[in-house]
């Protein structure tokens, strides 16, 4: 068998200014997303999906282009000599890395969907695990910016819904941003996870001011404090209180985990699986943070195809942390691109994968050729 065509497809939608939300990053105004299609000489096709990067358009044209022609022809059950191609040939010799490494992600997303098809396997079963409950936390772009009397009536209607997690927006103002954590800790109680997300938009000042206030309200986490290339601020950052740093959503592949966990700022890993390489890189970036006691919590990405990947990703891995559950107020890439919706939550506020091949999914080709490319901004 061998890879005989792949494709990008690029695809958006707007977002209704009452569906919209604010957070460090700016104000939502669409959903980009891009899905890769790979076909194969027996007829077989596989789909995965690529960060969009801010910049869709560009991420597809380098599937249709670059990668397209350094991978056909190839066996496309040959997931590690593809990665080792693209890395070699585009990634690791001035070949527009970070954009390279989105798109390889969903390149090899859609390979790990052939070999389950081949295998005739579910993604959990061929990585080794077994379908386990995984706990989950409401997160998704949601819980923004608001006035924190209605920040915490949305997180409660999420602990309603059975979430014991909830991640909240952070990186405005330090006396803002601790008044909303202080609403939301009011309202659900001690026995409620709070995990907050700065979007890369703090200063060490910033955290230096907050840190006290979220280590005596028991917050579970502080992600993304810095930009991803800061590491010597993660390392002041990390001793300056007890709440621990996340981070990884903007690191791409072993080579920049790698250092980042060896420094010990971090508690908290978070390769997304459309970003940091695929499934292949993450099964080594899961398994250094092991090597080193710390767990997954995969970022999860625009549709339904990342979401129930990393479900199934945290099912094979020896130390799954949680799934970030995407309470996004309207999502079509999560509700309507597939036959089903990527996961349920339990009683007990987890969530499992989907039986059947693969990731469980079929993805719905007319949806796709209904949401061409809208350029411009996600975020303004």
């Amino acid at each position: 068998m061998k890879i005989t065509q792949l494709r990008a497809y690029p695809i958006s939608v707007p977002v209704p200014a009452d569906k919209s939300v604010t957070l460090g990053i700016g104000r939502s105004v669409k959903r980009d997303a891009v899905l890769v299609r790979v076909d194969t000489s027996d007829g077989l096709v596989g789909w995965g999906e690529a960060h969009h990067g801010r910049c869709p358009g560009a991420i597809a044209r380098l599937v249709d282009t670059t990668l397209r022609e350094l991978v056909t022809g190839m066996d496309p059950m040959d997931v590690s000599g593809v990665w080792t191609r693209v890395y070699k040939m585009q990634i690791g010799s001035h070949g527009m890395g970070t954009a390279a490494a989105l798109a390889l992600s969903g390149l090899d997303l859609a390979l790990w969907d052939l070999r389950c098809q081949v295998a005739g396997l579910p993604l959990y079963s061929l990585l080794g695990g077994k379908n386990r409950p995984i706990k989950a936390y409401a997160g998704g772009i949601s819980l923004g910016w608001q006035p924190p009397g209605s920040l915490a009536q949305e997180a409660a209607s999420y602990v309603e819904q059975g979430y014991r997690a909830v991640k909240l927006r952070v990186g405005d103002t330090v006396a803002r941003d601790t008044a909303r954590v202080l609403a939301v800790r009011t309202a659900l109680g001690d026995d409620i996870d709070i995990l907050v997300d700065a979007n890369t938009s703090y200063t060490l000042d910033d955290v230096r001011r907050v840190l006290p206030v979220y280590d005596e309200l028991n917050v579970g986490w502080l992600e993304e404090p810095f930009p991803a290339h800061d590491l010597a601020l993660y390392r002041r950052a990390s001793k300056l209180g007890r709440t621990p740093l996340a981070a990884g959503e903007n690191h791409y592949t072993r080579y920049e985990f790698d250092p980042l966990l060896a420094s010990e700022s971090i508690g908290f890993a978070q390769p997304d699986l459309s970003k940091a390489g695929g499934i292949t890189e993450a099964l080594k970036i899961a398994a250094i943070a092991s090597a080193r006691r710390i767990s997954v919590n995969p970022h999860t990405s625009a549709t339904a195809i990342n979401m129930a990947t990393s479900i199934s990703f945290l099912c094979g891995v020896d130390n799954p942390g949680y799934f970030e559950a995407d309470l996004t107020p309207y999502n079509p890439f999560r509700d309507e691109l597939a036959d089903k919706f990527p996961y349920a939550l339990d009683g007990d506020g987890c969530v499992s994968a989907l039986e059947g091949v693969g990731i469980g999914l079929r993805i719905d080709e007319h949806f796709v050729a209904a949401h061409p490319l809208i350029e411009g901004p996600c975020y303004v």
